[in-house]
């Protein structure tokens, strides 16, 4: 076999040709630019409960955009890290490697954070760096990098947890706020802070806010003690979040080119709020406004960049919040608050009567404990004789509606209902506890303001909206119940791109032209 060579003026006009037609393709086939929105602990209610008020963001994603509203978390604990590893990759605990905020690494012999590297060097901040080296799965920053139609790949956040989750393991960086209030990130992306984001930190991007008063809320003079901790249940942190990824489109040139670049921001101040007082306060309704201005500043800047065909945006939320059991408690709602180090010392207390004296339980996270392999020297205990004990103990607490041992999940044990998918989807073998505990509705452990966590549908139901032009987007609402894990897989649909390696969810087909 052979392949005649063409003649030199019709090869010329075949590559003119093909060169022509990439460089006209239309637009809308691939943006330029995704833009992945997350507010930290929005409930879906907000969008309802305050939607009247809307004037800018959340406005213009409502009325253009493909909005779902009965968008569900299919996993616990329904927290930061375990709600932002899902996000862009699609995969839940039980795959992606993020079993809660914090919790016992095995391998570490420590409690550590979700994004806690010991191998990498912390940049603008003291103490352990933090890295996405946990994260065992692809995102859908990672595919395009892997398909070779992305181009650039950034996370932003208040939170490092929420910087670096949603933008994976191949992006080319990470940034979030240190304790001081400037910008941090760590050696896993560059061995050092760019010179741009050095110049912004020169500016003491947090000093503005001395004393500064928001919706009541009165900061003490920067420098002090607890300034950072009370600007970050304020609406200017959030200002503070914004203005770096602005700065950071403009310094790394995000959507002027024909790749598809992404970038992820993520806004905290809602959940640092939330914590802090509840969500039925007149500073979580200006909250919300102020997020609405936010976000409609985000998007303008960036469609002045892309122009609205090559712009896609993603909004949605890394988990919900329960009410605080007080309020609900004044309408005469089944409510309360639990600790669980009472719990533990229940725990440790009946497994001392039963085998003796010793260290059973080496770590705990969200809503489960590590057993010690070895709690008392010189015997041999095995670990379903503790899960046992662990779980009877558990089941007779008042306000435990279900135990859950290491054993019945490895098994896939379980009558199967929806709570009980949430926990499965939530365990993940080499990361997760060995005893879960599930509460009844409404019961928290937080001793003051309040949590998430569960998997009840005021923690589990957010917002979700895909916005785009019509040809990446059919724009409406969609009342079936969705999963959170279907996002990525419908993002690397309408990209055209592999599905990250952990996707447990579906293409939402529905808001995609045929």
């Amino acid at each position: 076999m052979f392949y005649r060579a063409l003649p030199l003026g019709l090869a010329l006009s075949l590559i003119s040709s093909l060169v022509l037609a990439q460089a006209t393709q239309s637009p809308n086939d691939r943006p330029r630019l995704v833009l992945a929105i997350v507010v930290d602990q929005m409930r879906y209610d907000y969008l309802t409960r305050f939607g009247d008020e809307y004037e800018a963001g959340l406005k213009r994603l409502l009325e253009e955009g493909a909005v779902f509203t009965n968008a569900q978390y299919e996993a616990v604990p329904t927290v930061t890290a375990v709600g932002h590893s899902t996000i862009l990759s699609g995969a839940m605990p039980s795959t992606s490697g993020i079993p809660g905020n914090s919790f016992y690494s095995r391998e570490d012999g420590r409690q550590v954070e979700s994004i806690t590297d010991f191998n990498a060097t912390a940049l603008g901040e003291e103490g352990p760096a933090a890295t996405p080296h946990r994260l065992a799965v692809t995102t859908i920053g990672d595919e395009l990098k892997l398909s070779g139609r992305g181009g650039k790949v950034f996370g932003v956040s208040m939170k490092d947890r929420g910087a670096i989750l949603p933008a994976g393991r191949a992006a080319d960086g990470a940034y979030w706020f240190s304790e001081q209030g400037s910008i941090a990130s760590s050696s896993w992306y560059f061995p050092a802070l760019p010179q741009w984001v050095e110049a912004f930190n020169a500016t003491k991007p947090a000093e503005r806010f001395s004393e500064a008063q928001w919706a009541g809320i009165k900061l003490p003079a920067y420098g002090e003690q607890g300034f950072i901790n009370r600007l970050q249940t304020t609406a200017l942190a959030d200002e503070m979040v914004l203005e770096f990824a602005l700065r950071l489109m403009e310094e790394e040139n995000l959507g002027t080119d024909q790749a598809t670049d992404l970038l992820s921001v993520s806004f905290s101040a809602t959940d640092f709020l939330g914590h802090s007082s509840g969500i039925d306060t007149p500073q979580m309704h200006e909250m919300m406004l102020s997020v609405d201005r936010l976000i409609g500043q985000l998007i303008d800047a960036a469609q002045r960049r892309t122009g609205r065909n090559n712009l896609l945006v993603v909004l949605t939320a890394d988990h919900g919040v329960s009410r605080q059991p007080e309020d609900n408690e004044a309408l005469k709602l089944a409510a309360g608050r639990y600790s669980r180090n009472d719990e533990r010392k229940i725990i440790e207390d009946a497994l001392d009567a039963k085998f003796g004296s010793g260290d059973y339980i080496i770590g705990t996270a969200e809503m489960s404990f590590y057993f010690n392999p070895q709690p008392v020297p010189g015997r041999s205990i095995e670990r379903v004789q503790l899960e046992q004990v662990a779980a009877d103990t558990l089941r007779a607490i008042p306000h435990v509606m279900r135990v859950y041992t290491r054993t019945d999940l490895e098994n896939n044990l379980g009558s199967g209902d929806l709570i009980d998918q949430r926990v499965r989807n939530g365990f993940n073998a080499a990361g997760s506890g060995d005893v879960f505990v599930v509460h009844e509705p409404n019961w928290i452990s937080s001793a003051a303001g309040t949590t998430h966590g569960s998997p009840y549908s005021y923690d589990t139901h957010v917002p979700l909206i895909f916005w785009g032009s019509d040809e990446l987007i059919i724009p409406g609402r969609y009342h079936g119940q969705v999963g959170i894990q279907d996002l990525a897989p419908t993002l690397s649909t309408i990209l055209s791109i592999a599905r990250p390696t952990g996707t447990l969810g579906r293409t939402l087909v529905e808001i995609i032209p045929r």
